[in-house]
């Protein structure tokens, strides 16, 4: 079974369980659901599932698990990022975001039950294995809360002095930590030695994101643009200009290739990484265009 249809499937269910039926709040339940499907590129749990199928995935099920609570926990964070106190964002993955299509109320609703069903969906799987399970829930709630969480992360723009690089950590990295570590640990390796990919990734990811919120429009990118000098928060654009942001994302992508752990899958992730690079940054072309004028 190909990686979208495992998270096809393990993400339906997952949502069966917690939407209920009649005795249910039909308005939050629909919520639950709008706010994860469909999709976007899902690449957390992506990177989370070939790291575990890169190590052996001898627990699937686990694996799948894992995944999805990741994503979830994505999911949650964006439709909080969304409401009025923090971007006061119209727009998500090209359609309403969770407040203006069904109200902040709900909106906040949303966001905490989904955080909430994906650690249930990590308890629900313990049974297969519950040791792997109950350390990936210990890295799923480090890298979601304080000190070095998505909350951690989004805290930081409150502060009146920024680190750009603890700024990133936490407020990017730390998902794809967590997911480059979780697919270790469910497929019974250390998660330590795995913590460098992620973070590197996710630095990557992060300053992909300051350009393009810097450089393409909200139709492109299917959420509101201009974000960061909007908000004044820290951008890499911002401290290093447009050019200097690429270098450091080019530097930062051969890190992390540089950095996969040895393990029998070594070679198709660091092809991974390099179609997610192509892929799902704006600058790939242009690295490339400039490469190809020298």
């Amino acid at each position: 079974m190909s990686i979208t249809a495992r998270l096809d499937a393990a993400t339906a269910s997952a949502l069966a369980r917690a939407m209920g039926g009649a005795d249910a709040p039909s308005k939050l339940a629909s919520a639950l659901h709008y706010a994860v499907t469909p999709g976007g590129a899902r690449i957390r749990p992506t990177i989370l599932l070939s790291v575990a199928m890169a190590c052996g995935d001898d627990r699937p099920r686990l694996s799948d698990a894992a995944a999805v609570a990741l994503e979830l926990i994505h999911c949650a964070s964006l439709v909080h990022d969304d409401l009025p106190c923090f971007d006061d964002a119209d727009l998500r993955r090209g359609k309403a975001t969770v407040h203006k299509a069904y109200s902040e109320p709900l909106a906040v609703l949303t966001g905490d039950s989904l955080i909430v069903l994906a650690f249930d969906v990590l308890a629900e799987a313990a049974g297969s294995d519950a040791s792997r399970a109950l350390k990936m829930i210990r890295v799923l709630s480090q890298r979601t809360g304080m000190p070095f969480g998505i909350c951690a992360g989004q805290g930081w723009e409150s502060e009146a002095q920024v680190n750009l690089s603890a700024y990133h950590r936490a407020k990017t990295g730390a998902l794809f930590i967590a997911a480059t570590q979780m697919g270790a640990l469910a497929a019974g390796q250390d998660a330590e030695q795995w913590e460098e990919l992620g973070a590197r990734i996710g630095e990557a990811f992060q300053v992909a994101d300051d350009l393009r919120d810097a450089l393409y429009d909200a139709e492109t990118l299917g959420k509101p643009a201009g974000q960061d000098a909007a908000h004044n928060r820290p951008n890499a654009v911002t401290q290093m200009g447009v050019q200097g942001a690429i270098r450091h994302l080019k530097d930062i992508l051969g890190g992390a290739i540089a950095s996969i752990p040895a393990c029998p899958g070594e070679a198709m992730l660091a092809d991974m990484v390099r179609r997610y690079a192509e892929r799902m940054t704006p600058v790939a072309p242009a690295m490339n265009q400039a490469e190809a004028r020298r």
